[in-house]
């Protein structure tokens, strides 16, 4: 089949692409914008590439085009491929029809958490030598890849409640049709997309309806709205994880804070394991907890499943170290929400105590330019002892004026070079510096590093 792919350097359509190619088919792909790392890994794997969309791109030749949700009608390459005549789908669509319609799909949905917990899903899959297939919004250390076909009948799926396509306004996640289904929780999000909290949630119903009542839902237990979406209706088995010691299917808790932390796991409210890793947080234990329950449903053995999880590297971008310079630790984070950035900090304080925590923003998600979260937002940063906030012009409110009830602690600037300057003269020894973005953050964070690395050897020379 001769798959062309507009949109196929995002995270998902790039994987999708990875996906074809694996499965025997030939693949071309546009995108606005091709740029590494994503164009470098799909030129490797002999993807044609195009930068922009041009109506020549679709020749007679093409059995079917998949179509990103980035695309919409006005597009010239949408009005070209709509006067064709060639099938179309969405990626969700396509993936759904080519690649696990004879899989357990095992599902990984919630407003945060998805990626980390979908990484180590797959990886504890691997390590029990079950070799399973997955498609990831990120890039699992334990596998430096973000997806692949795998050689068995398991396959994980990172699971998205963004819409689908131009012509599918449901959720990505609706396609799947999962036999065993991970809840990490539900918050409001993606404002550009839904109304309310409520239209998040028919879309999560509309999930839950989709999953057999031989399956499983492993749901965060901690979670009001996840409450509610089980109370609309669930045909299938439900067990719950709890990372503070709540009645809960699962439950674990730490043992041990440090570079290296001990959890132990409950099930039942009997111990059934402890494991050692090097991941920070509460929030990583919920995601750890889904991740063990979803494996043992598809018959991984606890024992196993915690080995696993201790050998677990993290994800890159996830309260990922990038490393230590001059005495100044720099994390870079995919935080772009205030649940996340409150439980990032908090999961750094926990190990840091006594040092400095820098925080870094760039409010780039659609939700965050909107505005939607500024009331709440100076609440999350409670944990850091200085906040800068690189604002952009197409921010719809005020940052300075939003987190005033920082005081001194925020700094707001609206230069990424400026932003960089003031980091440095800022900085100092044992500083935590947590950039969070759910962008390139305008390359900050390999600008910082450059910086740091640069004091440092001039301080090694003086």
């Amino acid at each position: 089949m001769r798959v062309h792919i507009l949109g196929i350097c995002g995270t998902f359509m790039g994987g999708v692409a990875a996906l074809a190619k694996a499965a025997g088919h030939q693949v071309s792909g546009s995108d606005e914008n091709v740029y590494p790392p994503m164009s470098t890994q799909l030129r490797k794997l002999g993807i044609r590439l195009y930068e922009g969309y041009d109506d020549r791109q679709f020749d007679n030749e093409l059995d079917c085009v998949v179509v990103g949700n980035v695309l919409s009608r006005g597009n010239s390459a949408i009005e070209a491929l709509l006067d064709s005549g060639l099938p179309y789908y969405s990626g969700p669509e396509w993936l759904a029809n080519n690649v696990l319609t004879d899989k357990w799909v095992l599902a990984v949905a919630g407003t945060h958490g998805k990626t980390t917990t979908s990484s180590m899903l797959a990886w504890i899959l691997d390590y029990a030598g079950l070799s399973p297939g997955f498609l990831i919004g990120g890039m699992p250390k334990n596998f430096n890849i973000s997806a692949r076909l795998g050689r068995s009948k398991y396959f994980v799926v990172e699971a998205d409640e963004y819409d689908t396509a131009f012509f599918d306004k449901r959720a990505k996640f609706v396609h799947y049709r999962p036999r065993t289904l991970a809840i990490t929780n539900i918050e409001y999000d993606h404002a550009d997309i839904y109304a309310d909290l409520d239209a998040i949630l028919w879309q999560f119903h509309q999930l839950v309806r989709t999953v057999p009542s031989r399956g499983l839902i492993t749901a965060n237990g901690q979670d009001p709205n996840v409450d509610d979406l089980l109370a609309r209706g669930a045909w299938t088995p439900v067990e719950s994880f709890s990372s503070d010691g709540e009645a809960a299917t699962w439950s674990a808790s730490y043992d041990l804070i440090g570079a290296k932390s001990r959890f132990s796991v409950s099930r039942h409210g009997e111990k059934v394991g402890q494991a050692d890793w090097a991941l920070l947080g509460r929030h990583n234990l919920e995601n750890a907890l889904a991740a063990l329950s979803s494996a043992v449903h598809a018959g991984v053995g606890i024992a196993v499943a915690l080995e696993a999880l201790s050998k677990f590297k993290g994800v890159k971008r996830r309260l990922d170290k990038r490393g230590v310079f001059r005495g100044v630790t720099l994390y870079d984070d995919f935080a772009h929400h205030p649940t996340e950035i409150e439980a990032t900090l908090a999961a750094v304080r926990s190990q840091k105590a006594e040092q400095r925590i820098i925080a870094v923003i760039e409010p780039k998600s659609n939700t965050m330019r909107m505005g939607v979260h500024r009331d709440a937002l100076h609440k999350a940063f409670g944990e850091a002892d200085s906040v800068f906030v690189l604002a952009t012009e197409d921010l719809n409110w005020n940052p300075e004026s939003a987190l005033a009830a920082l005081g001194s602690k925020l700094s707001v600037l609206w230069d990424v070079n400026e932003l960089l300057d003031a980091l440095m003269s800022e900085l100092e020894l044992g500083d935590q510096v947590i950039l969070m973005s759910n962008s390139n953050f305008q390359r900050l964070p390999q600008l910082l590093q450059q910086a740091l690395k640069s004091n440092e050897q001039t301080a090694k020379s003086a």
